[in-house]
């Protein structure tokens, strides 16, 4: 067995565990060695101060040197076995359940002195010690400091601690895979000494080279798959896209508002790409409303007019439509452009896809249905993905492949991301980033009010829908639970329904899809002025004439969720106000995040403030989006490290590195599922 297979071995063939032990680690998602070694000490336990009878402290671990006096064994089932101990200062008393006579008289000798180590209880005016962990005639053996896990049922510390220990001794030397440049970064400490104090119970706070080294590896193995993917990517040649200026001139011309210079700057970054003859790769990131989806247009005209098909994916049919109309504004007449949702019906779909494989449809705008088998394109030439933060590096591998030789790939995204984390969600793709909005959008006027001052809202909100404009009223998740939620959103629905003659839409979870895009097609068309809903409301969808939106119980969102429900609003050119409503008791934290927003419109500002105040787990949603999740790195205590491995990969791909002498370090963390797509 080499050393890769030893950390990678099933945990049952570790000497000592048998069936029912790997069972209790598997239910820790415990399966192999080095899940193992990544299953880190919480605690540590300090065993060495010795305390007397009547020093001990109920609830802790403490201690004793005693001498065994008496057994008690009795012989009705299911009572504890007891032995009676003492010390000059008082008498205690070992508990012991599941345990047998033969068994307590081996470690409990009749007359010795023993020590024990266990957490203390004060039962019918004794102390108590029950199942003690740690049991020996030699103090030396239990006078030590100890590591503390995570432990399940049936799974004591002590047996816990000698698996562990036995795995960590028989820890093999790896092949180092960083260059001595990088190595003194960490006072030249290797990967197995790096472990072995990772769980010693004096570096409990996980300070030092070695927790540096091992969270730097973690962060390089990521970056790594991502060159890997980047170099896979780059070696394909296509042919280039040839088209003029006068291409994007044609929709710049029907525009009531001139570009920013980030959406110029991003055009051209895409432009160069196309005409490349390399494959484009590319994540498009922009604020709410910074106006992505105008470059990503002038980007499929240009594709157009090269001769190739463009196809458009959204999340949602509404957004599909939205799309679908601004398309066809913006596009030349002949330009031909379809749509293919769920709701298209049997004969309009066969049409539409026998028309693509003909190159008779020049763009095509849909949901995830457009990547299906039997859709085939005659001459696709750019693939866009709009809102799809959460496709992980794989699923863009494949979907890039899918696409074929000449088809670019552009992903959208209205998720501001911090730096730290774009580099590793999307270390695999060029990024092109929006940050100013359009000249005519006005900023968001964001108050925040205690809910005993909800008659002044109505009032506000009364003066807004006479003047014809719309309201977005947010309820959120309240203790996570879906019925909570949904009977939250209808009380207000009903409170709201009754002030303003039923003019008031609800939108909640347990709608279906038909009813919930009726609900929103409505809002989009003025049938109704407030629309209650228990959702976040979908990201990029335009609603130009909503320009207030009010959020309930806003400290129980986080800021950058607070932000994105933000830009539902202040998408046109009239003022619109977001209004935060609390409860009268709110934490420093939620003041902090209230006030950020009150302050701030610059969602990649509130990004990086978000991520500080919450962790980047959980920022929108990243610890369930399928995105790489680090065991030991974070992107907001670790920065440097990040830094660093940015600027090592870069090295790494300057001097065309073999990356072969990483493959250990990729295996060991998970990646060869990714690996092996790229052989």
């Amino acid at each position: 067995m080499n050393n890769y297979d030893f950390l990678v071995s099933d945990i049952s063939s570790i000497k000592g565990i048998g069936t029912k032990t790997t069972k209790l680690f598997k239910k820790k998602n415990i399966n192999t060695i080095f899940d193992l070694l990544w299953s880190l000490p919480r605690d540590y336990t300090d065993r060495t101060q010795i305390s007397k009878i009547n020093e001990l402290q109920l609830g802790k671990v403490q201690t004793i040197v005693v001498n065994v006096e008496k057994y008690s064994f009795p012989r009705i089932r299911n009572l504890p076995n007891k032995v009676i101990c003492s010390d000059e200062t008082g008498k205690l008393e070992c508990i012991f359940f599941n345990s047998y006579e033969g068994y307590i008289r081996k470690i409990l000798p009749l007359k010795s002195r023993v020590t024990i180590s266990g957490k203390i209880s004060f039962y019918k005016n004794k102390y108590q010690v029950t199942n003690p962990t740690h049991v020996s005639t030699d103090i030396n053996k239990i006078k030590k400091i100890h590591s503390s896990y995570s432990l399940t049922e049936g799974l004591s510390e002590k047996k816990y601690l000698t698996i562990v220990n036995s795995v960590l001794e028989k820890l093999p030397d790896l092949d180092e895979w960083h260059d001595k440049s990088v190595l003194n970064k960490f006072q030249n400490i290797s990967w197995k000494e790096s472990i072995q104090k990772l769980h010693d119970p004096k570096n409990i706070n996980k300070k030092g080279p070695f927790f540096d080294r091992l969270a730097f590896d973690e962060i390089l193995s990521s970056f790594l798959i991502s060159s890997k993917v980047r170099k896979s990517i780059k070696k394909i040649k296509k042919n280039k896209k040839k088209f003029n200026i006068d291409t994007a001139n044609f929709i710049t011309k029907k525009l009531n508002f001139n570009l920013t210079v980030d959406q110029i700057n991003s055009i051209n970054e895409i432009n160069k790409d196309l005409k490349s003859n390399q494959k484009m790769f590319r994540l498009l990131q922009g604020d709410v409303g910074s106006g992505k989806t105008i470059v990503s247009l002038i980007a499929s005209l240009n594709v157009i007019s090269s001769g190739f098909q463009v196809s458009l994916m959204v999340p949602t049919e509404i957004l599909a439509q939205q799309h679908l109309k601004l398309a066809k504004k913006l596009f030349p007449k002949n330009i031909k452009i379809e749509i293919l949702t769920s709701k298209t019906d049997n004969k309009e779909r066969k049409k539409i896809i026998s028309d693509l494989s003909l190159n008779k449809i020049n763009f095509l705008i849909g949901t995830h249905s457009l990547f299906q088998d039997n859709i085939q394109f005659k001459k696709l030439g750019l693939i866009i993905i709009d809102e799809q933060h959460k496709f992980g590096v794989k699923q863009r591998k494949k979907l890039s492949d899918k696409g074929g030789v000449n088809c670019d790939v552009l992903v959208m995204s209205a998720t501001p991301i911090p730096r730290t984390m774009i580099m590793t969600a999307f270390g695999d793709m060029d990024k092109s980033i929006i940050r100013s909005k359009p000249r005519n959008r006005k900023d968001v006027i964001t108050y925040s009010k205690p809910d005993n001052k909800i008659n002044e809202i109505i009032l506000f909100i009364k003066k807004l829908i006479k003047i014809g404009e719309q309201i977005f009223w947010v309820c959120p998740l309240i203790e996570e639970s879906k019925k909570l939620d949904h009977q939250s959103s209808i009380k207000r629905y009903e409170i709201l329904k009754k002030i303003f003659n039923k003019k008031v839409g609800l939108l909640h979870g347990s709608l279906k899809k038909e009813e919930k895009h009726k609900i929103l097609t409505d809002f989009l068309e003025r049938k109704i002025d407030i629309l209650v809903s228990t959702t976040v409301i979908e990201v990029g969808i335009d609603f130009p004439n909503a320009s207030a939106i009010i959020i309930e119980n806003a400290n129980k969102f986080g800021l950058s969720q607070l932000h994105q429900l933000r830009g539902r609003v202040g998408r046109g050119e009239k003022q619109s106000y977001c209004i935060l409503l609390f409860k009268s008791t709110l934490s420093e934290n939620a003041k902090k995040r209230i006030n950020i927003l009150k302050k701030n419109n610059d969602g990649f500002k509130i990004a990086e403030e978000d991520m500080k105040l919450r962790g980047y787990g959980e920022l929108l949603g990243f610890k369930q989006s399928g995105l790489h999740s680090f065991r030991l790195a974070d992107p907001v205590l670790n920065e440097n490290l990040f830094l660093l491995a940015e600027k090592e990969i870069n090295r790494i791909e300057n001097n065309d590195t073999d990356l072969n002498k990483y493959n250990t370090l990729l295996k060991l963390y998970d990646r060869a599922d990714i690996l092996n797509d790229l052989v």
